[in-house]
């Protein structure tokens, strides 16, 4: 319920179900009325799954109840369809964690996008295993976790980035080439929570220096593939993926500088998707909405 003077607020609300005879009247009832005017929609049915995806996008402007109590009847309409949902003001956008080594460039790419407000996100740290990244991130006005890592000291490593992410309330972490493996507890602990960046096409080229692998495999276009964390190394599930086409005359050292530029534009854009709640696991898939 809106005062005349004031703009609508929007929400946003994606949920995933079992498919059944019914399930679109039920939500579509319940949505007429409390007066959610619907400003967006977009839904599918995987039929190899039976599973049922929708993203609403609708405001206010004609709500009949406060908005805590139309979320409590749509919790109460969850459970019986046995839905899994997401439903947040558009105006609150996920808090982020960005997780950087030594390169910089997607780092870069993500604060730039996210300063000029083209990213939907609210970027509230940088953690990292090195100090290369720490006057980039105060130029942005971040706070910077230099948080080393040894094999020894992995567990407590990890254990203050989560702490971070706790002291933050943030939502996502980021992989922006951060150059360590995840352990599968902390995999486990994230899942659909965690958004890596790998500069490879996969699933070919997985693991370590995939620009010199794919070299030598002669291929003729090289990628980046953005995908959530899993404990399978490279294997979570695929957000975005893009590719660029090269010849014989480029060496791994120009490929691996394109690549810069494929991974940047393939991790804003999986991280945008992520946050606008446009992105539903689907098993080891994803559906983007």
């Amino acid at each position: 319920m809106i005062q005349p003077d004031q703009a609508p607020a929007s929400y946003i609300l994606s949920f995933k179900c079992p498919d059944r005879l019914g399930v679109v009247a039920r939500y579509s009832d319940l949505l007429l009325k409390c007066g959610a005017h619907v400003v967006e929609v977009s839904n599918y049915t995987d039929t190899s799954t039976n599973t049922f995806f929708l993203r609403y996008v609708f405001d206010d402007r004609a709500l009949k109840l406060p908005i805590d109590v139309f979320h409590q009847r749509w919790h109460e309409l969850a459970l019986q369809l046995d839905m899994d949902y997401s439903l947040r003001a558009e105006s609150e956008p996920p808090k982020v964690v960005l997780a950087v080594s030594k390169y910089d460039h997607c780092l870069s790419a993500l604060l730039t996008k996210w300063k000029s407000g083209a990213l939907p996100a609210d970027i509230v740290a940088v953690v990292s295993n090195h100090e290369d990244c720490r006057p980039l991130s105060q130029f942005y006005g971040l706070p910077y976790y230099y948080l080393p890592i040894t094999p020894e000291t992995k567990p407590q490593q990890e254990a203050k980035i989560l702490a971070v992410m706790l002291d933050t309330g943030a939502d996502l972490l980021v992989l922006a080439r951060y150059m360590q493996i995840l352990s599968d507890d902390l995999c486990r602990e994230l899942k659909g929570r965690a958004i890596n960046i790998h500069h490879s096409f996969l699933p070919g080229f997985k693991g370590a220096k995939p620009y010199h692998k794919a070299y030598e495999r002669g291929v003729k276009v090289i990628g980046a593939t953005a995908h959530y964390v899993t404990p399978e190394l490279d294997e979570g599930p695929i957000i975005v993926q893009e590719v660029r086409p090269v010849g014989h005359r480029v060496s791994v050292e120009q490929m691996a500088h394109l690549g810069h530029d494929i991974e940047a534009t393939a991790l804003s854009l999986a991280v945008r998707l992520h946050c606008e709640q446009r992105v539903i696991l689907n098993g080891q898939r994803t559906v983007i909405l």
